[in-house]
């Protein structure tokens, strides 16, 4: 009888530690083993991280400060388990490391994977905007050329871009946008006046050859993460200097098929502010992933008469739907200025 008891205790455990290490991330299994390191070589780690990292990290550490001690041992047995299964042939050398990320990559998106990983192997002088708030970057470029202005803000993080353009002057945001959009590649010369503002110097590498920034998809991606008024008062005027320009960034902005990558949780609150009857006219232009999020959203009983509804309002003109789209984009966007919705997905590390 005591060994059944026994079992079934072990068996029960055994589930417990399960369920818990399920839950366990990337992130959380790095935080983990960050907690076992100690404070100085954890310290030491951390130092190669951007500020996004150290953020998620660090929260990760703080959340992990209850795990069981199984879980713990479980993580630490996975860790061993995986650097069992490395060969150090080439393991560790940056030689190696770079030759592999370029011929990956290609030169220039290696070369800013190289600057994160390798402390020295790259240049170094706008590393420091990383760790500025929106406000002090807007400051420091206030004055500067708007085609400077374009690069940095190519350079940023999105969110961090839309946020330093909020910043700057209403009067020249359009026409940095227009760069920012216009860019390809960045000469020496533009890279000198960089210099010149961070007060660093950039290695031989970034200094002798041209590097690719900005875009239209980079303008479309900063303009996404602007709030709506902000938005409007941008596109407006850069329709002024470039329709076409204007309507490339526009179609590589968030598009209703876009919302495939929005949590359920969000999808519910869009679906709560939007009319039953606009969301049947956009639905009969969206991709089928796009259709399955709202659907799986929906009861049975709710799904089914909306599709017969939806079914029942016979063809619907090309120009209907899209404007219909466009309505729940503009929703979209304002439920995600006001934090009841992210557009977009979160990110996890190892």
């Amino acid at each position: 009888m005591a060994e059944e008891v026994t079992a079934a205790k072990a068996q029960e455990m055994a589930a417990a530690l399960e369920r818990e290490m399920a839950e366990l991330t990337g992130t959380h299994r790095a935080a983990v083993l960050m907690l076992l390191l100690g404070e100085q070589q954890a310290a030491e780690i951390i130092r190669y991280l951007n500020p996004k990292e150290v953020q998620s990290l660090g929260a990760a550490m703080v959340s992990v400060a209850d795990l069981s001690q199984e879980a713990v041992n479980a993580v630490l047995d996975e860790f061993v388990a995986t650097l069992k299964k490395q060969t150090n042939l080439g393991l560790g050398t940056s030689d190696y490391v770079e030759k592999v990320l370029k011929r990956a990559l290609g030169e220039d998106k290696a070369a800013s994977v190289i600057n994160r990983i390798m402390p020295g192997q790259g240049s170094k002088g706008l590393d420091i905007l990383e760790w500025m708030d929106a406000r002090s970057i807007a400051d420091m470029i206030r004055g500067e050329h708007p085609q400077v202005t374009a690069i940095i803000l190519s350079l940023l993080e999105n969110q961090v871009a839309a946020d330093v353009l909020n910043y700057l002057p209403s009067e020249s945001r359009s026409e940095i946008m227009q760069r920012v959009a216009s860019l390809d590649t960045v000469q020496p010369s533009a890279m000198e006046e960089l210099e010149a503002i961070m007060k660093k110097q950039f290695s031989n590498n970034s200094s002798t050859k041209s590097s690719s920034f900005g875009g239209v998809k980079a303008a479309a991606r900063i303009m996404n993460m602007t709030k709506t008024e902000l938005e409007a008062s941008v596109m407006l005027g850069l329709n002024a200097l470039d329709p076409d320009l204007t309507q490339r960034i526009q179609d590589n902005m968030f598009t209703f098929d876009n919302l495939t990558g929005v949590d359920n949780k969000g999808i519910q609150v869009l679906m709560r502010n939007v009319e039953p009857d606009q969301l049947m006219i956009a639905l009969k232009g969206a991709n089928d992933g796009v259709k399955d999020k709202f659907f799986s959203n929906m009861s049975e009983r709710a799904r089914s008469m909306f599709k017969d509804d939806m079914d029942a309002k016979g063809p619907t003109r090309i120009a209907d739907v899209e404007e219909a789209q466009k309505k729940i984009m503009r929703i979209a966007r304002k439920l995600s200025d006001a934090g009841d919705l992210v557009l977009g997905g979160g990110e996890d590390f190892v």
